[in-house]
């Protein structure tokens, strides 16, 4: 059961990859949830999740969306371009769902759950909220940024940079947490990244070494030789490791940026251990650290 917190509790809004769906980050998002934040998970319906359905008004019918890949004849750029904006704005409509619970609106949870969301009222602390995502969510949080003020920072795991215009690079104003893996990244998508970062002084570029593309999703967890057989080469650092590497970065940038989001900079705590435990894992922002470096040693590039 959720534990009632006066104070609420700051939320995420996670965004898939391409091809994904959104239980595929079950790892990072519980690891999250488990340090005192509310973590939502979306599946995109701008075609491309592994596949995803939505129910219609018509009680129990669901409409399919599947996967769809670039149509023939037409740029990639502008095909992920539309998408990416669609999704960006699918993480505000999902903010905005937290806001009308938060303030006591009734929605109805069309899957079939005992768990009810109107415990969620009182329980958020909507002056706290994050964007994130991997791949191609990567780059959605950081559109979501440009979209909605109320998302104060992002955290973009080996982030897709490829479907952003080069007109809103401006436009990102609040502070990015870039955490790339090593044998994915391109020069070409670093620049882009430091652009952002030229923007906001705040902005961090890391990269976990020892890891591939896959190893920030559940798939990492998958025995050696199934990996092997789906993806290829794998990672050498241990996905446990990576995780960690991971999680305590994340958790280090949102203490830094969300924790000053109410008047006198108090931080949400946490039980009282927010900003004395997070606080020990600053230096891997900066790339110091077993297994991380600062921006990015380059690999090959995979998408």
């Amino acid at each position: 059961p959720l534990k009632p917190r006066s104070s609420g509790y700051p939320l995420i809004i996670f965004s898939h990859g391409l091809g994904a769906f959104r239980t595929l980050y079950s790892s990072i998002c519980t690891e999250l949830a488990s340090w005192g934040f509310v973590v939502a998970a979306l599946e995109h319906r701008d075609h491309s999740a592994a596949t995803t359905y939505f129910c219609t008004a018509e009680a129990g019918r669901e409409e399919w969306i599947p996967f769809q890949r670039v149509p023939q004849g037409q740029k990639e750029f502008y095909f992920r371009n539309k998408q990416v904006h669609q999704r960006a704005q699918e993480c505000v409509r999902a903010l905005r769902l937290f806001q009308g619970i938060a303030g006591g609106r009734s929605v109805p949870n069309i899957l079939h759950q005992d768990w009810d969301l109107s415990v969620l009222k009182d329980n958020l602390d909507l002056s706290k909220v994050a964007a994130m995502g991997h791949s191609f969510g990567g780059v959605t949080a950081v559109l979501a940024l440009v979209k909605e003020p109320s998302f104060r920072c992002a955290v973009a795991l080996a982030a897709w940079m490829f479907p952003l215009e080069n007109l809103l690079y401006p436009e990102v104003s609040k502070p990015v947490l870039f955490i790339n893996t090593e044998q994915f990244q391109t020069p070409e998508s670093v620049a882009k990244m430091k652009r952002l970062s030229s923007t906001n002084s705040q902005t961090r570029i890391v990269t976990v070494l020892g890891t591939v593309h896959e190893d920030q999703t559940d798939f990492a967890f998958l025995p050696g030789n199934l990996f092997s057989r789906i993806f290829g080469r794998r990672g050498t650092l241990d996905p446990h490791k990576a995780l960690a590497i991971t999680s305590r970065a994340a958790l280090a940038f949102l203490q830094r940026h969300l924790s000053t989001a109410r008047a006198g900079g108090a931080g949400w705590g946490l039980g009282g251990l927010g900003r004395s435990l997070f606080g020990q894992w600053d230096e891997l922002l900066e790339g110091v650290g077993d297994s991380v470096a600062p921006e990015a040693p380059f690999g090959r590039s995979r998408l």
